[in-house]
């Protein structure tokens, strides 16, 4: 491994000594739990101060009954005795009424069948084993992109499986793991079907842009197009990034021929069992279809007949249609693997995947007061009102804004890793902010979510990234975190500039970002 450790030297430059910075500040940060317990008391402390200052604005979503003009918003004391007693009997409502809450667990259900019962592994091996030499990178990109629908077993499965696979065609294994981890870590805000992730962000947006808008609605579908426009253009950005500049650093250098705790093969069962369980999806997408054709159709919004509007039963109930369509082919693999013979082992295998929730569940406790809190103090409001006079004055909107915020986003997860954790925090502000400036809530998540996947794979306290280092030591028990930030840092400058040129291409044209979303807002 002589020459790669050379190039890695050779690359230990200004972005190298900066990435060792954020190791060194993330690690020194606060649990995001602990961090949004200081966020209560920085909240309360500031809101007496906003208060006692004075500062208003005019609302311009919201009608003061008594005068019939817009409501002035002023700051609240949240330490005064009457907020107090507010914020201790609501706290129980705080945490039940946080909206991605109850989103993420019922999609949990579904898309933790499907992992747990080894179906979307399964997946995964078939999909990456069985193709062609020279498709294989290709193959490789996509599927861990795609892989983002099924949290944790994209990291954990597709790179040493990936490794294991280039190493079985006479390709460097690091190859294979770093462009798999690439996939699944950079590419994390792309797909092609709505995913918990769409759920996810989209239970922080909607109440955000509700600030300013009380009638707005969005679903978890409201950046589906971009998705899907995303997930072709980054496989052929990250084929060329691994064919270009990860390729050359190692093949032709020496690797330890190390025994992987990962099975590339798939057994005549599973075979059998992918291939019913697949049908069985299928089976459900059709009756999907079949519930959204004709006049009538039961997916139709009655008042309007439109499938795509916010309030159609297709909208609206997008999160359980996502758990249906993950639940019955991982209960099919599952009964034909012999994993699930009752509805005991099916029981099991629910409370398992839920039991790995209970990080998020307190993560959620802790930022359902915080939000509570901040709206309460119409900090929220005022500083997207005052945020968006700022913006307007000095003349910083359009695409120029909106690149500007997905480096910021970028920048910020470099230190903070949980997408959850940052939007929490971004969400109410920066939502409305643009909202006020004629953007429609989609397209700030949007560009939230761009920032929040390119630094990825380069950011040494992303939960996954001390994974991929014991995986690649496997290989070569001398490699350390400067070559897999070196081996990462094309993929997150490249997948960034081609995600931003995409943006700024969706602006530019007016094109819509999902069904019923598009680039500007009016209210």
């Amino acid at each position: 491994m002589g020459k790669t450790k050379a190039k890695a030297k050779e690359n230990q430059g200004l972005l190298m000594r900066f990435l060792n910075v954020v190791e060194r500040v993330g690690n020194k940060l606060p649990d995001p739990v602990t961090i949004f317990v200081i966020l209560w008391f920085v909240v309360m402390i500031i809101s007496y101060f906003v208060a006692k200052s004075g500062v208003t604005a005019i609302h311009p979503g919201q009608i003061d009954e008594a005068t019939g003009k817009n409501l002035v918003v002023k700051g609240v004391n949240l330490l005064s005795k009457e907020q107090l007693q507010l914020f201790l009997t609501s706290m129980v409502t705080n945490f039940t009424g946080f909206a991605p809450l109850g989103l993420v667990l019922v999609t949990m259900l579904g898309a933790g069948l499907a992992e747990k019962s080894g179906y979307m592994e399964a997946v995964m091996k078939s999909s990456v084993t069985k193709v062609p030499k020279k498709l294989l990178t290709g193959t490789l990109i996509f599927v861990g992109i795609m892989a983002n629908a099924v949290a944790d077993a994209g990291f954990v499965v597709l790179p040493p499986l990936a490794a294991l696979v280039f190493l079985g065609v006479g390709r460097h294994p690091l190859v294979g793991l770093f462009a798999g981890y690439a996939g699944v870590a950079a590419g994390f805000s792309a797909n092609l079907i709505i995913s918990m992730l769409d759920v996810l962000v989209a239970g922080f947006t909607i109440p955000a842009a509700q600030i300013i808008d009380p009638n707005y609605s969005g679903t978890p579908a409201m950046n589906w197009y971009f998705l899907i426009v995303s997930t072709f253009i980054l496989v052929v950005v990250g084929t060329f990034v691994t064919e270009r500049y990860l390729a050359p650093r190692f093949e032709g250098t020496d690797y330890i021929a190390a025994d992987s705790d990962v099975d590339s093969d798939i057994t005549p069962l599973e075979k059998k069992a992918m291939k019913y369980a697949s049908i069985g999806l299928l089976v459900c997408v059709i009756i999907l279809v079949a519930l959204c054709i004709g006049p009538n159709a039961f997916m139709k919004d009655p008042q309007t007949g439109s499938l795509l509007s916010a309030s159609s039963p297709l909208m609206a109930g997008m999160v359980p249609i996502i758990t249906i369509v993950f639940f019955v082919p991982g209960l099919t693999y599952g009964i034909l693997t012999k994993k699930i013979k009752n509805d005991k082992d099916l029981a099991a295998i629910l409370y398992d995947s839920m039991a790995g929730m209970g990080s998020y569940i307190v993560l959620a406790f802790a930022a359902g007061q915080f939000l509570a809190l901040f709206n309460a103090s119409n900090m929220s409001s005022l500083l997207s009102i005052k945020g968006a006079e700022w913006l307007k004055g000095i003349g910083l909107t359009g695409p120029g804004l909106l690149v500007a915020f997905v480096l910021f986003a970028a920048f910020i997860n470099l230190f903070v890793g949980s997408c959850s954790a940052k939007w929490a925090v971004m969400a109410p502000i920066f939502v409305p902010m643009f909202l006020l400036l004629g953007y429609d809530p989609a397209l700030t998540q949007m560009a939230y979510r761009i920032g929040d996947s390119i630094t990825n794979p380069i950011s040494p306290i992303f939960t996954y990234f001390p994974v991929i280092l014991a995986f690649a030591k496997k290989y070569d028990k001398d490699i350390g975190m400067g070559t897999v930030m070196a081996s990462m840092t094309p993929y997150s400058l490249l997948f960034g500039l081609m995600w931003i040129i995409l943006l700024v291409i969706f602006m530019v044209f007016n094109l819509p970002l999902g069904p019923g979303s598009g680039i500007y807002y009016s209210m």
